[in-house]
C-alpha cells in the first residue's frame, strides 16, 4: 500500500471536507435520496459488536449463517451454521478506472487553474460513491428488517455466505387478511380493524402503517377504501356515483380521524453490483404491512473498526456518520488508485412485541363447499359443521363477527385472518379429532399393512373411520376400509398416497395421509 497518487489533493482535511459535504447533502434539503434508517433509528455505540451486544431487555436478536443464494427468500433459507460471534463489517471498494486516471493526469500536466475544479471532482467521485454506497447498504438492511423481521450482512471472509439476523417478531403478532388485497372484493379497512383489535387486546395502540408503493396502490384503489374515504369526507354514499382513489395525504386524514393512523409509503430500490453485473433490488418485503406505535423503531448499533484506532500510515482517512471509515490509497504494481469504505453497523428493531405484521397476500379461499352445506372444510384436512365454526369464531372474537348467513369463502377468510393465538384457541374450541395414518413407509409386495389412530376430544367419541386412496399407479383395495387396522391390496410398483378420515360424535371430521412407496416384483 502506498499513499494516494493525488496526495496533494486529498491530504490534510480535504478528504474529510468532501466526506462531510457529501453526508450533509445526502441528509439535507438538497438530498436526492432520503434514508429511513437515519430518521427511524437512534445511533447506539457498542465498544465490541457481536451478537450478544445486540440483545437487551426489549429485544432479542438471533443470528445464523446462510447462503447468499438470491433465489430464496432470506427468511426461508436453511441455516448453514448457528455459530455466530463477531458481526462482519460492511465494506465497499472502488478503483479509479484507467480512462479517468489518464484524464486527471493530462489536466494536471496542462497546469491550468481553471481545470482545478474538474480535477478535484474526478478524484473525489469514488469517495462520494463509497459514502452513498454504505448508506444504501444500511438502508437496505433496515427496510428489509422492518418489513420482514430479518436481514443479513454478507460475510466478506466467506464468499457465498451471509450472517442472517432474526429480530423475532412474535408469531401472535403476524396476520393474514380475509381476502388478498389484489382481490377487488377484499376489505382492507376491515383487515386493519382486525389487527387494531388484536393490538388493543395486548395494550398496544399502533399509530403508523408502513407499506411499499405497490401495496399502497392496491389499498387506495380498493372499493372499500374508496367508500371509507368518501364517507369520511361527505358522510354519504350515492349509489352509482364513481368513487375516486384518494391520495396518500387524503386517506391519511381519514385514517387519522377514524383510527389515529398514518400510512408511510416506501418506494425504494437499491443497486447492487456483483461480478460486473448491476441489479436493482427492493428491500421491502412484498405484500407486507407493518404496524408500529412510533416512527422510532430501534437503534443503529455501531462500533469502531480496528483501522480507525490504528490507521495505516500511507492511507488518508475520513469518518462519516461515526461508523463509516473512508480511506484512499494506491498500489504501485500496477499503478492503481483505490477508495474503500467500511464499517461495523447493523439496524436493530426493538420493542418487537408492539410491532404487528400483516401479509396482504396471505388468504386461503376454497370453492369446494356449496353455500348451503351443513359442513365446511378448514385447514385442508378438517371438516366441521358451519354452526360449530360460527360459534367458535365468535368465541375467539373474530372481526367481523361470524354468522350462519356467511358463505364458506367468507367464513374461511375469517379463519385465515386470525392471529396465531386466536387460531390455537379456535382449534381448541372446535375440538377437532387427532388422526394419524402412520409414518410414510415402503412395501415390497402387493399387500401392505396399515395401522392408523384416531382420538376424539374430551367428551366426544370417534363414530367412524374410513381409508381411501388419494393417488397411485393403479386402484388399490382395502381388506377393511372402515377399520383403523387394514391391508392395502393389489399394489404394483409405484408411489401410493392413502388417507385415513375419522368422524366424531358431533360430525367433526379430520384426516391424515400416508405415502407408501411400493416395489413389487
Amino acid at each position: 500500500m502506498e499513499s494516494s497518487l493525488f496526495i496533494e489533493y486529498v491530504d490534510g482535511n480535504s478528504l474529510q471536507t468532501v466526506a462531510d459535504q457529501t453526508y450533509a447533502t445526502i441528509n439535507g434539503s438538497e438530498a436526492p435520496l432520503k434514508y429511513a434508517y437515519k430518521e427511524m433509528l437512534s445511533m447506539r455505540y457498542e465498544p465490541t459488536l457481536d451478537v450478544s451486544t445486540l440483545n437487551s431487555d426489549n429485544v432479542f436478536v438471533a443470528a445464523d449463517v446462510v447462503s447468499t443464494d438470491a433465489s430464496l427468500a432470506l427468511k426461508t433459507r436453511d441455516s448453514v451454521s448457528k455459530n455466530v460471534g463477531t458481526i462482519p463489517k460492511v465494506g465497499l471498494m472502488f478503483a479509479l478506472n484507467e480512462s479517468t486516471f489518464k484524464k486527471i493526469m493530462i489536466m494536471k500536466a496542462q497546469g491550468f487553474k481553471s481545470l482545478m475544479g474538474q480535477i478535484v471532482n474526478l478524484i473525489f467521485q469514488d469517495p462520494v460513491r463509497a459514502i452513498v454506497g454504505m448508506m444504501e447498504v444500511a438502508e437496505f438492511m433496515f427496510l428489509e428488517a422492518l418489513s420482514s423481521g430479518v436481514t443479513s450482512i454478507s460475510d466478506a471472509d466467506n464468499p457465498g455466505l451471509a450472517i442472517r439476523f432474526d429480530y423475532k417478531y412474535p408469531e401472535s403478532n403476524k396476520f393474514g387478511v380475509s381476502k388478498i388485497w389484489s382481490d377487488p372484493t377484499s376489505d382492507p379497512i376491515a383487515d386493519i380493524d382486525n389487527i387494531l383489535d388484536a393490538a388493543s387486546e395486548k395494550g398496544v395502540t399502533p399509530q403508523f402503517l408502513h407499506m411499499d408503493k405497490a401495496t399502497f396502490n392496491l389499498f387506495k384503489n380498493n372499493t372499500k377504501v374508496k367508500e371509507f374515504y368518501t364517507q369520511s369526507v361527505t358522510q354519504i354514499l350515492i349509489s352509482g356515483t364513481p368513487l375516486a382513489a384518494p391520495s396518500l395525504s387524503a386517506i391519511n386524514t381519514a385514517l387519522m380521524d377514524q383510527y389515529g393512523l398514518t400510512i408511510v409509503v416506501y418506494n425504494r430500490k437499491v443497486n447492487f453490483e456483483k461480478n460486473g453485473v448491476r441489479t436493482s433490488k427492493s428491500p421491502w418485503e412484498a405484500n407486507s404491512v407493518i404496524f408500529t406505535t412510533s416512527m422510532n423503531v430501534g437503534s443503529f448499533v455501531w462500533s469502531d473498526l480496528p483501522e480507525s484506532q490504528s490507521p495505516v500510515k500511507q492511507a488518508t482517512y475520513a469518518t462519516v456518520d461515526s461508523w463509516i471509515l473512508i480511506s484512499k490509497y494506491s498500489e504501485t504494481n500496477p499503478f492503481k488508485e483505490f477508495t474503500t469504505a467500511s464499517g461495523f453497523g447493523i439496524p436493530v428493531i426493538e420493542n418487537v412485541n408492539s410491532i404487528f405484521k400483516m401479509d396482504t397476500n396471505e388468504a386461503q379461499t376454497t370453492e369446494e363447499q356449496t353455500e348451503d352445506d351443513a359442513t365446511i372444510t378448514i385447514y385442508e384436512d378438517s371438516t366441521v359443521t358451519v354452526v360449530n365454526l360460527v360459534n367458535a369464531l365468535n368465541g375467539v372474537k373474530s372481526k367481523p363477527a361470524a354468522t350462519t348467513d356467511m358463505t364458506d369463502v367468507q367464513l374461511i377468510g375469517l379463519v385465515n385472518a386470525l392471529s396465531d393465538a386466536k387460531e390455537t384457541a379456535l382449534k381448541s374450541i372446535l375440538a377437532i379429532p387427532i388422526v394419524s395414518a402412520g409414518a410414510d413407509t415402503t412395501a415390497n409386495s402387493a399387500t401392505k399393512a396399515l395401522l392408523g389412530t384416531a382420538t376424539a376430544a374430551t367428551g366426544k367419541t370417534i363414530e367412524s373411520v374410513l381409508w381411501t386412496q388419494v393417488s397411485g399407479p393403479n386402484t388399490a383395495g382395502f381388506s377393511a376400509a372402515t377399520a383403523l387396522s387394514t391391508n392395502a391390496t393389489g399394489l404394483v410398483t409405484g408411489t401410493y398416497v392413502f388417507k385415513l378420515t375419522a368422524t366424531d360424535s358431533e360430525g367433526t371430521i379430520a384426516s391424515d395421509t400416508i405415502s407408501v412407496v411400493a416395489t413389487v416384483a
